[in-house]
Formats: structure tokens, C-alpha cells, sequence
């Protein structure tokens, strides 16, 4: 099981609760493709092949372009990615908990390398800020009907 560099100078760990079906929300969150759909700060996402382990996936946020290759997946229960971006190695765990008719989503997120290093506090609040709005984004998305 691959979990986030608990060394690194950056961790940032969140989590939300979504009412709306486990289904739903994870759906949502593993169809990259559409991810600029609900999530403002994504300006594109593509998939390279079927979501997989060791699958790649091409993205843009904050100016930032990003491959991330898949490293963990448990439908419904938990996904992995990470892969490095200017010069940031980063390392991403989604997990999806349904209890009584609602999913709680938790995300933890490592940063580490030279930028990191240069810039613990900045960057540190940029990624507690990206993923507070990731969630908000994916809840708002979910629980939103029809």
C-alpha cells in the first residue's frame, strides 16, 4: 500500500463529508478527463490509457503542468498518484469512506525537493489552500442533483 512521504517538509491532510451516494463521488473523482468541469483551478486533465496502476495522466493547475502516474487503486475505496513538477516530488492518497448514506473523503498530500526545501511555509499554505477548494469543489459537484 503506498501512503505519502511522511518525511517531507510539506504534508497537508483534509478531509470532507459528501452527502451523495459512494458512486457518485468517486466517479466524479476518478473521471479526470472531466475534472475542469467542477474543479475551478483544473484547466485541463487527460488520461493516457485506462485508470490503472502505472497509468499516466497529463494535467494543468496553477500554471503548473503536471504528470501524475497512477500508483494505487481500489475502486471505490482508494486512489493513489503522484509524480514529480517543477522539480516537486509529490504523493497523493485519496481514500472514500460511505457510512449512512454519506462518503467521507479524505486526502493527504506530500511535497518535498529543492523548491520545497526553498519554501516550506509558501508552499505549505498553497497546497492546504488547492486542496480545501479541491474538496469543496468535489462536495459541491457531488451533493449538487440532476
Amino acid at each position: 500500500m503506498f501512503t505519502i512521504d511522511e518525511t517531507a517538509p510539506v504534508v497537508v491532510r483534509l478531509s470532507t463529508t459528501i452527502v451523495a451516494p459512494l458512486e457518485r463521488v468517486w466517479a466524479l473523482h476518478t473521471d479526470i478527463d472531466a475534472w475542469p468541469s467542477w474543479n475551478a483551478d483544473v484547466d485541463q486533465a487527460t488520461l493516457n490509457g485506462p485508470l490503472l496502476p502505472g497509468t499516466s495522466f497529463t494535467w494543468k493547475t496553477h500554471g503548473l503542468d503536471i504528470t501524475s502516474t497512477v500508483r494505487e487503486l481500489i475502486p471505490g475505496e482508494r486512489i493513489v498518484w503522484g509524480g514529480p513538477a517543477n522539480g516537486i516530488d509529490g504523493i497523493h492518497v485519496w481514500t472514500f469512506e460511505q457510512s449512512d448514506g454519506q462518503v467521507t473523503v479524505h486526502t493527504e498530500e506530500s511535497w518535498s525537493g529543492a523548491p520545497v526545501d526553498a519554501a516550506v511555509t509558501e508552499l505549505g499554505q498553497a497546497l492546504h489552500q488547492s486542496l480545501t477548494a479541491w474538496l469543496a469543489a468535489l462536495k459541491a459537484r457531488a451533493e449538487r442533483t440532476g
